[in-house]
């Protein structure tokens, strides 16, 4: 960059970082990992997000797609991206020539000054019900693991895909998750190259998917991790007590892995958050509540404790999103799981008061990521999420197992 473009830019945006004392404070000691989404037409330029990303603690960043602009304006910077290969290119990777195109266009050239540690092939590929997608995708990810050996990349860079929680046919209690029998010889394979490889398995969790599909009967506490104590929901078959929905949905996850035999695969939390705005049939879609959610989240992380199941387990998560996304098709909720407007300044208060990216750049227009992205140029047009008619479908069986151990447990009292 020529030093009038770095003046001009410099006098449109303005980042002012401040700080003040707030109802949740994050602790020193975490490391957060953000989802960099880019389905909007008014995000500041990249290089103007790396003080953002810094004013919060955030170390590490996950793409949707290999954004050639991002990638280029973290060179240097210290942060550790995941990129993403989107659902679109798996057929065409399929081809290991392609794939080698692919990492070297996207990965190789911008190492090893931007440190980009993974690569996610594909988002939540399994439960979209496309066959061809489905046949595409771990053939897709052999195909990018074995670009990434012939370059002598494998040893810092993994490959692995994301799944959300639909893959699941039962999960709760924890103890008894397992996946879907339609999916399970794909799932299993998928498991098998983890192992081979040594990548970690992504789920993206997302407690307020279970609370919006059953309001009544879901505990906002449960899953704003408030449960009051002696409220503890016990697993039936382990005993082992439960005081959020997040850490039931892992183990639940981690159960159907363990019945399809892979123990020691490590699972990661790709996706987690909660929206600050809704539709009227959204509930619980509001700022105090995103506020409570990931507040109380990163205090979680910050205990580095893991689960019940896995009390040693690392809880490697990336929050969901970095910015509110304005063109993110669905409902309003869809549109609202940022941390911050595109302005800079937070949309809850979770310990930081970050404000500043005023305008959009020089030319007085907005940013916006391309719509149809090309092989080479990878800037994707976004990324799949859950939809609500999915999360109902599933956490609407979770509700159900949910008050039937409720249940349970008053009678269990009612005998003491």
């Amino acid at each position: 960059m020529d030093l009038v473009s770095l003046v001009r830019r410099s006098s449109t945006f303005l980042l002012i970082i401040s700080v003040s004392v707030a109802t949740f404070l994050i602790p020193a000691s975490v490391c957060i990992g953000i989802n960099y989404g880019q389905i909007a037409n008014n995000l500041p330029h990249p290089e103007d997000v790396k003080p953002l990303l810094k004013s919060i603690g955030a170390t590490r960043v996950k793409l949707y797609d290999a954004d050639p602009r991002v990638l280029k304006a973290f060179a240097n910077s210290g942060f550790e991206f995941i990129v993403g290969l989107g659902n679109e290119y798996l057929a065409k990777v399929r081809d290991p020539k392609q794939a080698l195109s692919w990492v070297k266009t996207n990965v190789q050239s911008y190492l090893p000054s931007t440190k980009i540690t993974s690569i996610v092939v594909g988002n939540e590929i399994l439960t979209l019900n496309d066959s061809v997608l489905s046949s595409n995708l771990l053939p897709a990810m052999e195909s990018i693991h074995g670009a990434l050996v012939s370059l002598n990349l494998d040893k810092q860079v993994m490959v692995t895909t994301a799944h959300n929680l639909g893959v699941l046919d039962v999960s709760y209690p924890p103890s008894s998750g397992s996946f879907r029998r339609d999916l399970t010889q794909k799932l299993s394979a998928i498991l098998d190259f983890h192992c081979k490889v040594g990548t970690p398995f992504l789920i993206n969790a997302y407690p307020y998917f279970a609370y919006k599909a059953n309001p009544k009967q879901v505990s906002l506490d449960f899953v704003l991790f408030e449960a009051r104590p002696g409220t503890n929901l016990v697993d039936p078959v382990s005993g082992l007590h439960y005081d959020n929905m997040f850490h039931a949905q892992i183990d639940a996850a981690y159960s159907a892995i363990e019945k399809l035999g892979y123990k020691n695969v490590c699972l990661q939390i790709s996706e987690t958050g909660w929206p600050s705005k809704g539709d009227a049939d959204e509930a619980g879609a509001t700022p105090a509540n995103a506020g409570k959610y990931n507040g109380n989240l990163l205090k979680l992380i910050s205990e580095k404790k893991g689960t019940p199941m896995r009390p040693n387990l690392n809880l490697n998560v990336h929050l969901f999103a970095l910015f509110n996304e304005n063109l993110k098709p669905g409902p309003t909720s869809e549109r609202n799981f940022g941390l911050f407007k595109p302005d800079g300044a937070p949309v809850y208060n979770l310990g930081f008061n970050v404000t500043g990216l005023q305008s959009t750049n020089s030319s007085g227009q907005a940013t916006t990521s391309s719509s149809s992205p090309s092989w080479s140029g990878t800037t994707s047009s976004g990324y799949l999420s859950i939809s609500a008619n999915q999360a109902g479908k599933l956490c609407l069986r979770c509700s159900l197992l949910l008050v039937w151990l409720m249940v349970s447990a008053a009678m269990a009292i009612t005998h003491l």
